[in-house]
């Protein structure tokens, strides 16, 4: 099941929930993707919307495993048994938990806007997300929400992996979820628009709810007047572009790719990018990424491995050979424009195609960069790989980790895994993504442009 946007998939989500309605439920949005999804779901019930902001409390040792929960009103809920494996003394907890509620609270005065938190006691309280990858945030929603005295907890959420809505199914009164692909690498693929919800939008759409059905009439389409104020640059667009961009057609084994090539005057070497599933050549994430290697003299070819058409089709986004081949022959098209030497940049299904297409004979790639990587569907071809790989995952998304983890134990090549503490899979988070640029610039600037020493 493919949602055009997380509207469309609230309003979907609100069908499913309609039997709720004579519960008079509290919906609660998580922040920031699922407050979207929530609102529509709340305007279609006609209940009222709030937010829910929970702060996972991580292992300090290793930030991706969480001991624990903390929610507004001094709700905790601790893991006794993660804390006695984890060998945590009482000073770890509160250095942890003192942190995590600064944060909570700022993003809680945040989001209202000076609006007291909805009360649950007693109330079917519906947790909304706009999908789930682990499922870890969820589920510790949901402990948060009964111990802030909800009678009923239900989950609510488009998409999630199977084994994940199991997990779920287990620690929640009820849980109502529409699509469970098996197939499944991030919740972003199985949308067609899934850009970031920025804090204001967050803080528009909850200033609705509390005005009425009122202020959420009179738009074209139904769903309320959601004029929001411009994000902060910094959080969700790349920097400026550089001037030398130019538009290209690019022909890979007879099908006509379309892609975006900047070379900054004086470039020696060149990043081309294979974007992952449910992205393409305009994903302000890899902009950002090949702003950051721009500014640094390095050239980038952002372009898309898949017609309209192909990416149609899911399963086209997985066929990681053919996606090889076309990168192979895109990198022979830009040979025959750029004498230096050439990387790869890849995310998520992306950075499998840029491993096999490193694992050709003769591919000459100097090295590649994985985001949030999926280099288990390179399988038995990593050895292969010669280039220096870095892979990047975010501290949150365990999964990938593990995946990636196995990766650099079959890479043959220079290899450094880097997590990113506090960061999921798709690298929302503040300074996430600054930190995944810098990471790729230095290690690009590094094998492509710095020499080797003899």
């Amino acid at each position: 099941m493919l949602f055009t946007d997380r509207a469309d998939a609230g309003h979907r989500l609100a069908e499913s929930l309609g039997h709720l309605q004579g519960d008079e439920p509290v919906v609660l949005g998580l922040p920031r993707g699922g407050v979207p999804v929530a609102f529509e779901v709340a305007r279609a019930l006609g209940a009222p919307l709030d937010v829910i902001v929970v702060r996972k409390l991580g292992v300090p040792y290793q930030r991706e495993l969480g001991f624990g929960a903390i929610g507004e009103g001094g709700v905790r809920v601790i893991s006794d048994d993660i804390v006695r494996r984890g060998r945590l003394d009482q000073a770890d907890l509160t250095s942890v938990e003192h942190a995590e509620a600064a944060e909570l609270t700022r993003q809680a005065e945040r989001f209202r806007a000076g609006r007291r938190r909805l009360d649950l006691a007693g109330r079917t309280a519906i947790v909304v997300d706009d999908g789930i990858a682990t499922g870890a945030t969820a589920a510790a929603a949901c402990e948060v929400v009964r111990a802030q005295g909800a009678a009923r907890v239900v989950l609510a959420v488009p998409v999630a992996p199977p084994d994940a809505a199991e997990r779920l199914r287990g620690s929640t009164d009820e849980f109502v979820c529409l699509s469970t692909p098996f197939a499944f690498s991030a919740v972003g693929e199985w949308y067609r628009d899934f850009s970031q919800t920025p804090d204001d939008e967050v803080v528009s759409l909850l200033a609705q709810a509390a005005a009425g059905p009122e202020a959420a009439a009179g738009a074209p389409d139904g769903t309320g007047a959601r004029t929001v104020a411009a994000p902060d640059p910094a959080e969700t667009e790349p920097a400026e572009e550089t001037d030398v961009a130019e538009e290209v057609a690019i022909d890979a084994a007879g099908v006509r790719l379309t892609g975006d090539l900047a070379v900054p005057a004086g470039a020696l070497a060149v990043v081309m990018f294979a974007h992952g599933s449910g992205s393409s050549r305009h994903s302000p994430r890899n902009r950002l990424v090949a702003a950051a290697l721009n500014e640094a003299g390095l050239g980038t070819l952002l372009f898309d491995l898949l017609t309209p058409a192909e990416e149609a089709h899911r399963s086209n986004v997985f066929d990681t050979e053919t996606l090889a081949e076309r990168l192979a022959d895109a990198t022979g098209w830009l040979r025959g424009r750029f004498a230096g030497p050439i990387g790869y940049f890849g995310a998520s299904t992306g950075a499998a195609a840029a491993l096999r297409a490193a694992a050709a004979p003769g591919a000459d790639i100097a090295a590649v960069v994985s985001r949030g990587g999926r280099p288990d569907l390179a399988g038995p071809l990593l050895p292969g790989v010669r280039a220096p790989t870095l892979l990047i995952v975010g501290g949150n998304d365990p999964v990938v980790i593990e995946l990636n983890r196995e990766a650099e134990a079959a890479l043959r090549a220079e290899t450094r895994l880097e997590i990113v503490p506090g960061a999921t899979h798709l690298f929302e988070e503040r300074g996430a993504l600054q930190q995944v640029a810098d990471l790729a610039r230095d290690w690009f600037v590094s094998h492509l442009v710095t020499p080797a020493r003899p």
